[in-house]
């Protein structure tokens, strides 16, 4: 299958190729996980996801295709929704440092494909310089720690899989060039004055992340593939959707419940 922009997040790529944020689904819930990529489930789209990739559009250059393929971020005046107001000022605070635009000014959207564990895994990068080094953009609430349970107080990009995601994307884009690429993140806040920064993911934290990654993408492929059952985290929407009581919950299980 050859990918392009139009097919690349549909169901036929998918089922053929891994992705990070596929692999991040499968270690939350496998099961449902799966039912994602069978079609069973899809994710709705939060405000929050919808600001990022309304900045993500804006770099792109599709942010007029964008705004038409969303008609609810407007208001019945046709005036921008209060948060799409907000990500028109992120996108003007950042696009006026010069530092800034240059780690995003490589090219847009980059599609690599390659194998990790012979498990066919596909990338779209933000921002890519040839030779040089790998940008991804991102927008949150803030740079604060974040708490996850049973990891404790995070950095945010180590709380959100970002260096997972930089991890896949260097093999990927090693495999196809022959260069192993410095990996950025390159971040805005939707804090009242939003602050901003470019962010380096040191070497050694990637190899240890790409270590995870091939430790356990087989299993995820086996699940896609229909060879081994997957396990159910039991708290998630998919899994509340389809509970069904078989005993009652344990003290212990209680105590882990959000673990």
């Amino acid at each position: 299958m050859n990918l392009n922009s139009g097919n690349y997040y549909g169901r036929e790529a998918s089922r053929e190729y891994m992705s990070v944020s596929q692999f991040k689904a499968f270690s939350k819930c496998e099961f449902a996980a799966l039912e994602e990529v069978n079609g069973n489930y899809s994710r709705a789209e939060s405000t929050a996801l919808l600001v990022g990739s309304y900045v993500d559009a804006y770099f792109e250059g599709t942010l007029d295709l964008f705004v038409a393929q969303h008609p609810e971020i407007r208001k019945r005046d046709g005036s921008l929704k209060a948060d799409f107001v907000q990500a028109e000022s992120i996108i003007e605070r950042i696009s006026s440092d010069p530092m800034f635009m240059d780690y995003m000014n490589g090219e847009k959207q980059v599609i690599f494909t390659g194998e990790i564990e012979e498990i066919p895994v596909k990338c779209k990068i933000d921002a890519f310089h040839a030779g040089r080094m790998i940008v991804d953009l991102k927008v949150m609430r803030d740079f604060k720690p974040i708490y996850v349970p049973g990891e404790g107080r995070l950095n945010f990009i180590e709380a959100w899989k970002y260096d997972l995601q930089g991890a896949v994307y260097q093999e990927i884009v090693f495999q196809n060039t022959g260069k192993r690429l410095p990996f950025f993140i390159a971040a805005a806040t939707k804090e009242v004055s939003t602050d901003f920064g470019i962010f380096e993911v040191p070497q050694e934290v990637l190899d240890v992340q790409l270590d995870l990654f091939k430790a356990d993408v087989r299993r995820y492929q086996f699940i896609k593939d229909g060879i081994i059952e997957p396990e159910r985290c039991g708290h998630c929407e998919v899994c509340r959707q389809t509970k069904k009581l078989e005993k009652p919950t344990t003290w212990e299980e209680l105590n882990a419940y959000e673990l």
